[in-house]
């Protein structure tokens, strides 16, 4: 009885042990006709020697090694049409991510074998035609990503069936028809934009944000409830009043008493100027210390004078300017911006503009306007200087510096990078001052030079834009130098006409900037000059997230998310065409729900590990498997 019994144990204990160390042979031999089948440019360490579950590429097996539960590989380059009776032989899979190739053909009909899929992503391929008739047989779907391929057809209602379904993404597509009414109670992600839907939005759905539906023939009756709306003063245009401000007043009575002062400074500088450009001051020698009167050139009219704007809260006039000691900022598209220390201590900028090709009434309309504007997230514009050959602006100074100086200056030991946090409230605060400056004029103001250069940190940390309307001022825009190029839309490199679609270009340009930290045009070590739009989007379309982030950003934890988020947005903002973009309203409530959205800091599912069976809760617009 004691021998048997032993016995018995015996061997029960060797089935236990060689079904613990074997391959499951069928998975491998499907994962090993499928590679061999299907065409790819990345080499994968599958072979028929080596253990399935221990080592290669993108497997997860179940704990005792039985069965393939998930396969991952993403921007593998595959290319063509998944082979029939392949990967829909894996009957125990879960997770099935083969995003970012060049998969082609129709949605894979054998893949209803499936039935145990919790995560399906197939975002960012060739897939076209119609998508299932019948999603109820994958009951167990949490997440499923279809988005930027070239589906048509319409949305089948039997997504309705997948009850456990949180994450839905079919954005950038060619879906047509009316979107069916989804009751989906367990559905926290929901993108379907950029297609070709119409009608307006179901009941079930209103709960999303409008941008979830953006880039649709969506009717705006019906449209989903807006986001709590961000506390923002009055857009409507400000009314000025015809009369000039006391400080005003006071400046022209100031400008004439220093006239004289003036037209001396004038010829100073206009032979400072002279030996200054013959020097050849480099990129590198900017911070030079000087007077402002270095900065201003021959002007004989009498009857120019430094005008201030309501709300200044500075007492200098003309002379206190030209005294000031001065410091070149920085030499942009439109002119050079210098830091100004006044007598009293006060610290202003002023930006001296060139190739100015309006008249002086065209100039003071354009900047009663710029001037009017009061928002926390836009500077303000707090007097101007206008005379045949001069053309001076005074703002506020920032002592953090711009955010290009933040991003991309003093690499190396010693430097303390942007935190996560501290970009996100740049993007946020930029994108409502954005929004805001395009309420002004009627709702036509463009800024037409959105750059990191130009964004400063406001009190509160939130980013704060300068520069504003003098785009219109420059008429053709003049060819921006080679870093500011990057940030400009296609269709203002062509014509030289910024609009407010090409303001909501750069700022995507300025988010890719932000994620990446590299600049929109930058040059490699081999002299190779890489423009961040193109760069982003191939290695989107490579690899997705393995490159695109900035090294100074993978510290922090529980962030992956939000930054693929941000991401999507801007590679939205970024879309070729003008009519493709969002509305900087839109926008601005795409990035605030950025952190709504995620307060929870979800894992991403890519951390499940092969002892654990995955799940697939990730939002589908943002998760990457």
């Amino acid at each position: 009885m004691g021998t048997a019994f032993i016995f018995s144990a015996i061997l029960l204990f060797g089935t236990i042990f060689s079904q613990g160390t074997a391959d499951p042979v069928e998975d491998k031999q499907v994962l090993l006709d499928f590679i061999q089948n299907m065409h790819h440019f990345r080499a994968l360490n599958w072979n028929e020697s080596s253990s399935v579950c221990n080592g290669w590429t993108g497997v997860t097996c179940n704990d005792d090694k039985s069965r393939i539960i998930a396969l991952r590989l993403p921007g593998v380059g595959f290319q063509g049409p998944i082979p029939l009776n392949s990967l829909s032989r894996l009957s125990a899979i879960q997770i099935l991510s083969l995003r970012s190739n060049a998969i082609s053909g129709p949605f894979p009909s054998d893949f209803s074998k499936l039935g145990n899929l919790t995560g399906l992503y197939l975002q960012f391929n060739n897939f076209s035609g119609s998508l299932p008739s019948d999603f109820s047989v994958w009951k167990n779907l949490t997440a499923l990503n279809l988005s930027n391929n070239a589906f048509n057809g319409s949305i089948p209602s039997s997504i309705s069936n997948l009850t456990h379904l949180t994450a839905l993404d079919l954005a950038n597509n060619s879906l047509s028809g009316e979107i069916p009414d989804l009751f989906l109670p367990s559905l926290q992600s929901l993108n379907l934009s950029n297609n070709n839907l119409s009608g307006s939005v179901p009941q079930s759905l209103r709960r999303f944000p409008s941008w979830t539906f953006f880039g649709n023939n969506i009717s705006s009756e019906n449209s989903p409830p807006p986001l709590p709306p961000v506390p923002l003063p009055n857009v409507q245009p400000a009314k000025k009043s015809g009369k000039l401000a006391e400080p005003a007043i006071l400046g022209i009575v100031l400008g004439g008493c220093v006239l004289g002062f003036v037209v001396i400074a004038i010829l100073m500088i206009f032979c400072c100027s002279n030996r200054e450009s013959k020097s050849g001051i480099s990129a590198k020698s900017q911070k030079k210390e000087g007077s402002l009167k270095k900065v201003a050139s021959r002007s004989q009219d009498g009857n120019n004078r430094l005008v201030f704007f309501e709300g200044c809260n500075l007492a200098f006039d003309l002379e206190d300017l030209l005294r000031a000691s001065a410091e070149v900022l920085g030499k942009g598209t439109f002119g050079t911006t210098y830091k100004a220390a006044l007598e009293d201590a006060a610290t202003v900028v002023v930006k001296r503009l060139k190739e100015v090709s309006v008249t002086k009434r065209e100039f003071e309309q354009q900047m009663e306007v710029v001037g009017s504007i009061r928002h926390e997230n836009v500077a303000a514009l707090r007097a101007i200087y206008y005379s045949k050959d001069e053309k001076l602006m005074v703002f506020d100074f920032y002592s953090q510096g711009s955010v290009s100086a933040m991003l991309h200056g003093k690499r190396g030991e010693g430097r303390t990078p942007l935190d996560w946090e501290t970009r996100l409230r740049i993007a946020i605060g930029t994108a409502r001052g954005i929004a805001h400056i395009h309420t002004e004029n009627g709702g036509k103001f463009v800024h037409g030079n959105i750059k990191a250069s130009n964004i400063f940190l406001n009190s509160q940390g939130y980013g704060c834009v300068s520069d504003l309307g003098l785009a219109t001022l420059m008429s053709p825009m003049l060819p921006p130098v080679m870093r500011s190029a990057g940030y400009r839309a296609p269709e203002v490199t062509d014509n030289r006409k910024a609009s407010q679609a090409s303001d909501v270009y750069s700022f995507g340009v300025l988010l890719l900037e932000l994620l990446t930290g590299k600049s929109p045009i930058h040059a490699t070590g081999g002299d190779e000059v890489v423009h961040l739009v193109r760069w982003v989007q191939s290695v989107v379309r490579e690899e997705w997230t393995a490159e695109v982030f900035d090294v100074e950003l993978l510290r922090y934890p529980n962030i992956e998310e939000e930054m693929v988020d941000m991401l999507q947005i801007g590679m939205t903002c970024v879309a070729r065409m003008p009519e493709q973009r969002p509305k900087m309203p839109d926008v601005v409530k795409m990035v605030e729900e950025i952190r709504r959205v995620n307060t929870g800091n979800r894992p991403s599912s890519e951390t499940t590990t092969s002892n654990t069976t995955p799940q697939a809760t990730d939002i589908a617009s943002s998760s990457v498997p």
